[in-house]
């Protein structure tokens, strides 16, 4: 659930580190249907036979899905300060495929606001770092810097 701030305290939350979203597993349901929308069908995502014989020893979600599980997975945790009308993706700066994430494991993001910028008016950039975590793994899955632009009264 995401949090509810003074404006103040949304202001200063550079530094902050956000609880971790809830664990999420990839199914091969959910990569099929991300290699049907994206038109990207290569076998080491959708053929877990001849996925098996290579060195992911099964098939592997696409780095992209991943990536873009992280608008579901950090909302859960995100900071909502007090007059907000309104948030927005506004990119990312960084973006890096650390590890892959094999169909069945679990994924969770964990973020920590790097800075908070107005940008004039109603408008507030942060700029997040975020990590996609494998369940049980050392290294995360993807490590990204997000820019969320968000509209405040």
């Amino acid at each position: 659930m995401s949090v509810q701030v003074s404006f103040e305290e949304f202001k200063n939350s550079a530094g902050r580190e956000l609880q971790p979203s809830d664990w999420l597993e990839i199914t091969q349901q959910r990569v099929n249907q991300f290699a049907d929308a994206t038109l990207d069908h290569q076998f080491i995502h959708i053929d877990p036979e001849r996925a098996a014989a290579t060195p992911f020893g099964g098939t592997i979600a696409h780095g992209f899905l991943t990536l873009s599980l992280m608008v579901y997975l950090n909302e859960q945790h995100s900071l909502l300060p007090d007059g907000l009308k309104m948030l927005i993706n506004y990119g990312s700066d960084k973006v890096r495929f650390l590890a892959p994430v094999r169909v069945g494991s679990r994924v969770r993001s964990a973020q920590k606001i790097l800075e908070v910028t107005h940008r004039g008016g109603p408008n507030w950039l942060l700029r997040l770092e975020v990590k996609i975590e494998i369940e049980g793994a050392a290294k995360p899955a993807v490590l990204a810097e997000v820019l969320m632009l968000y509209v405040v009264e």
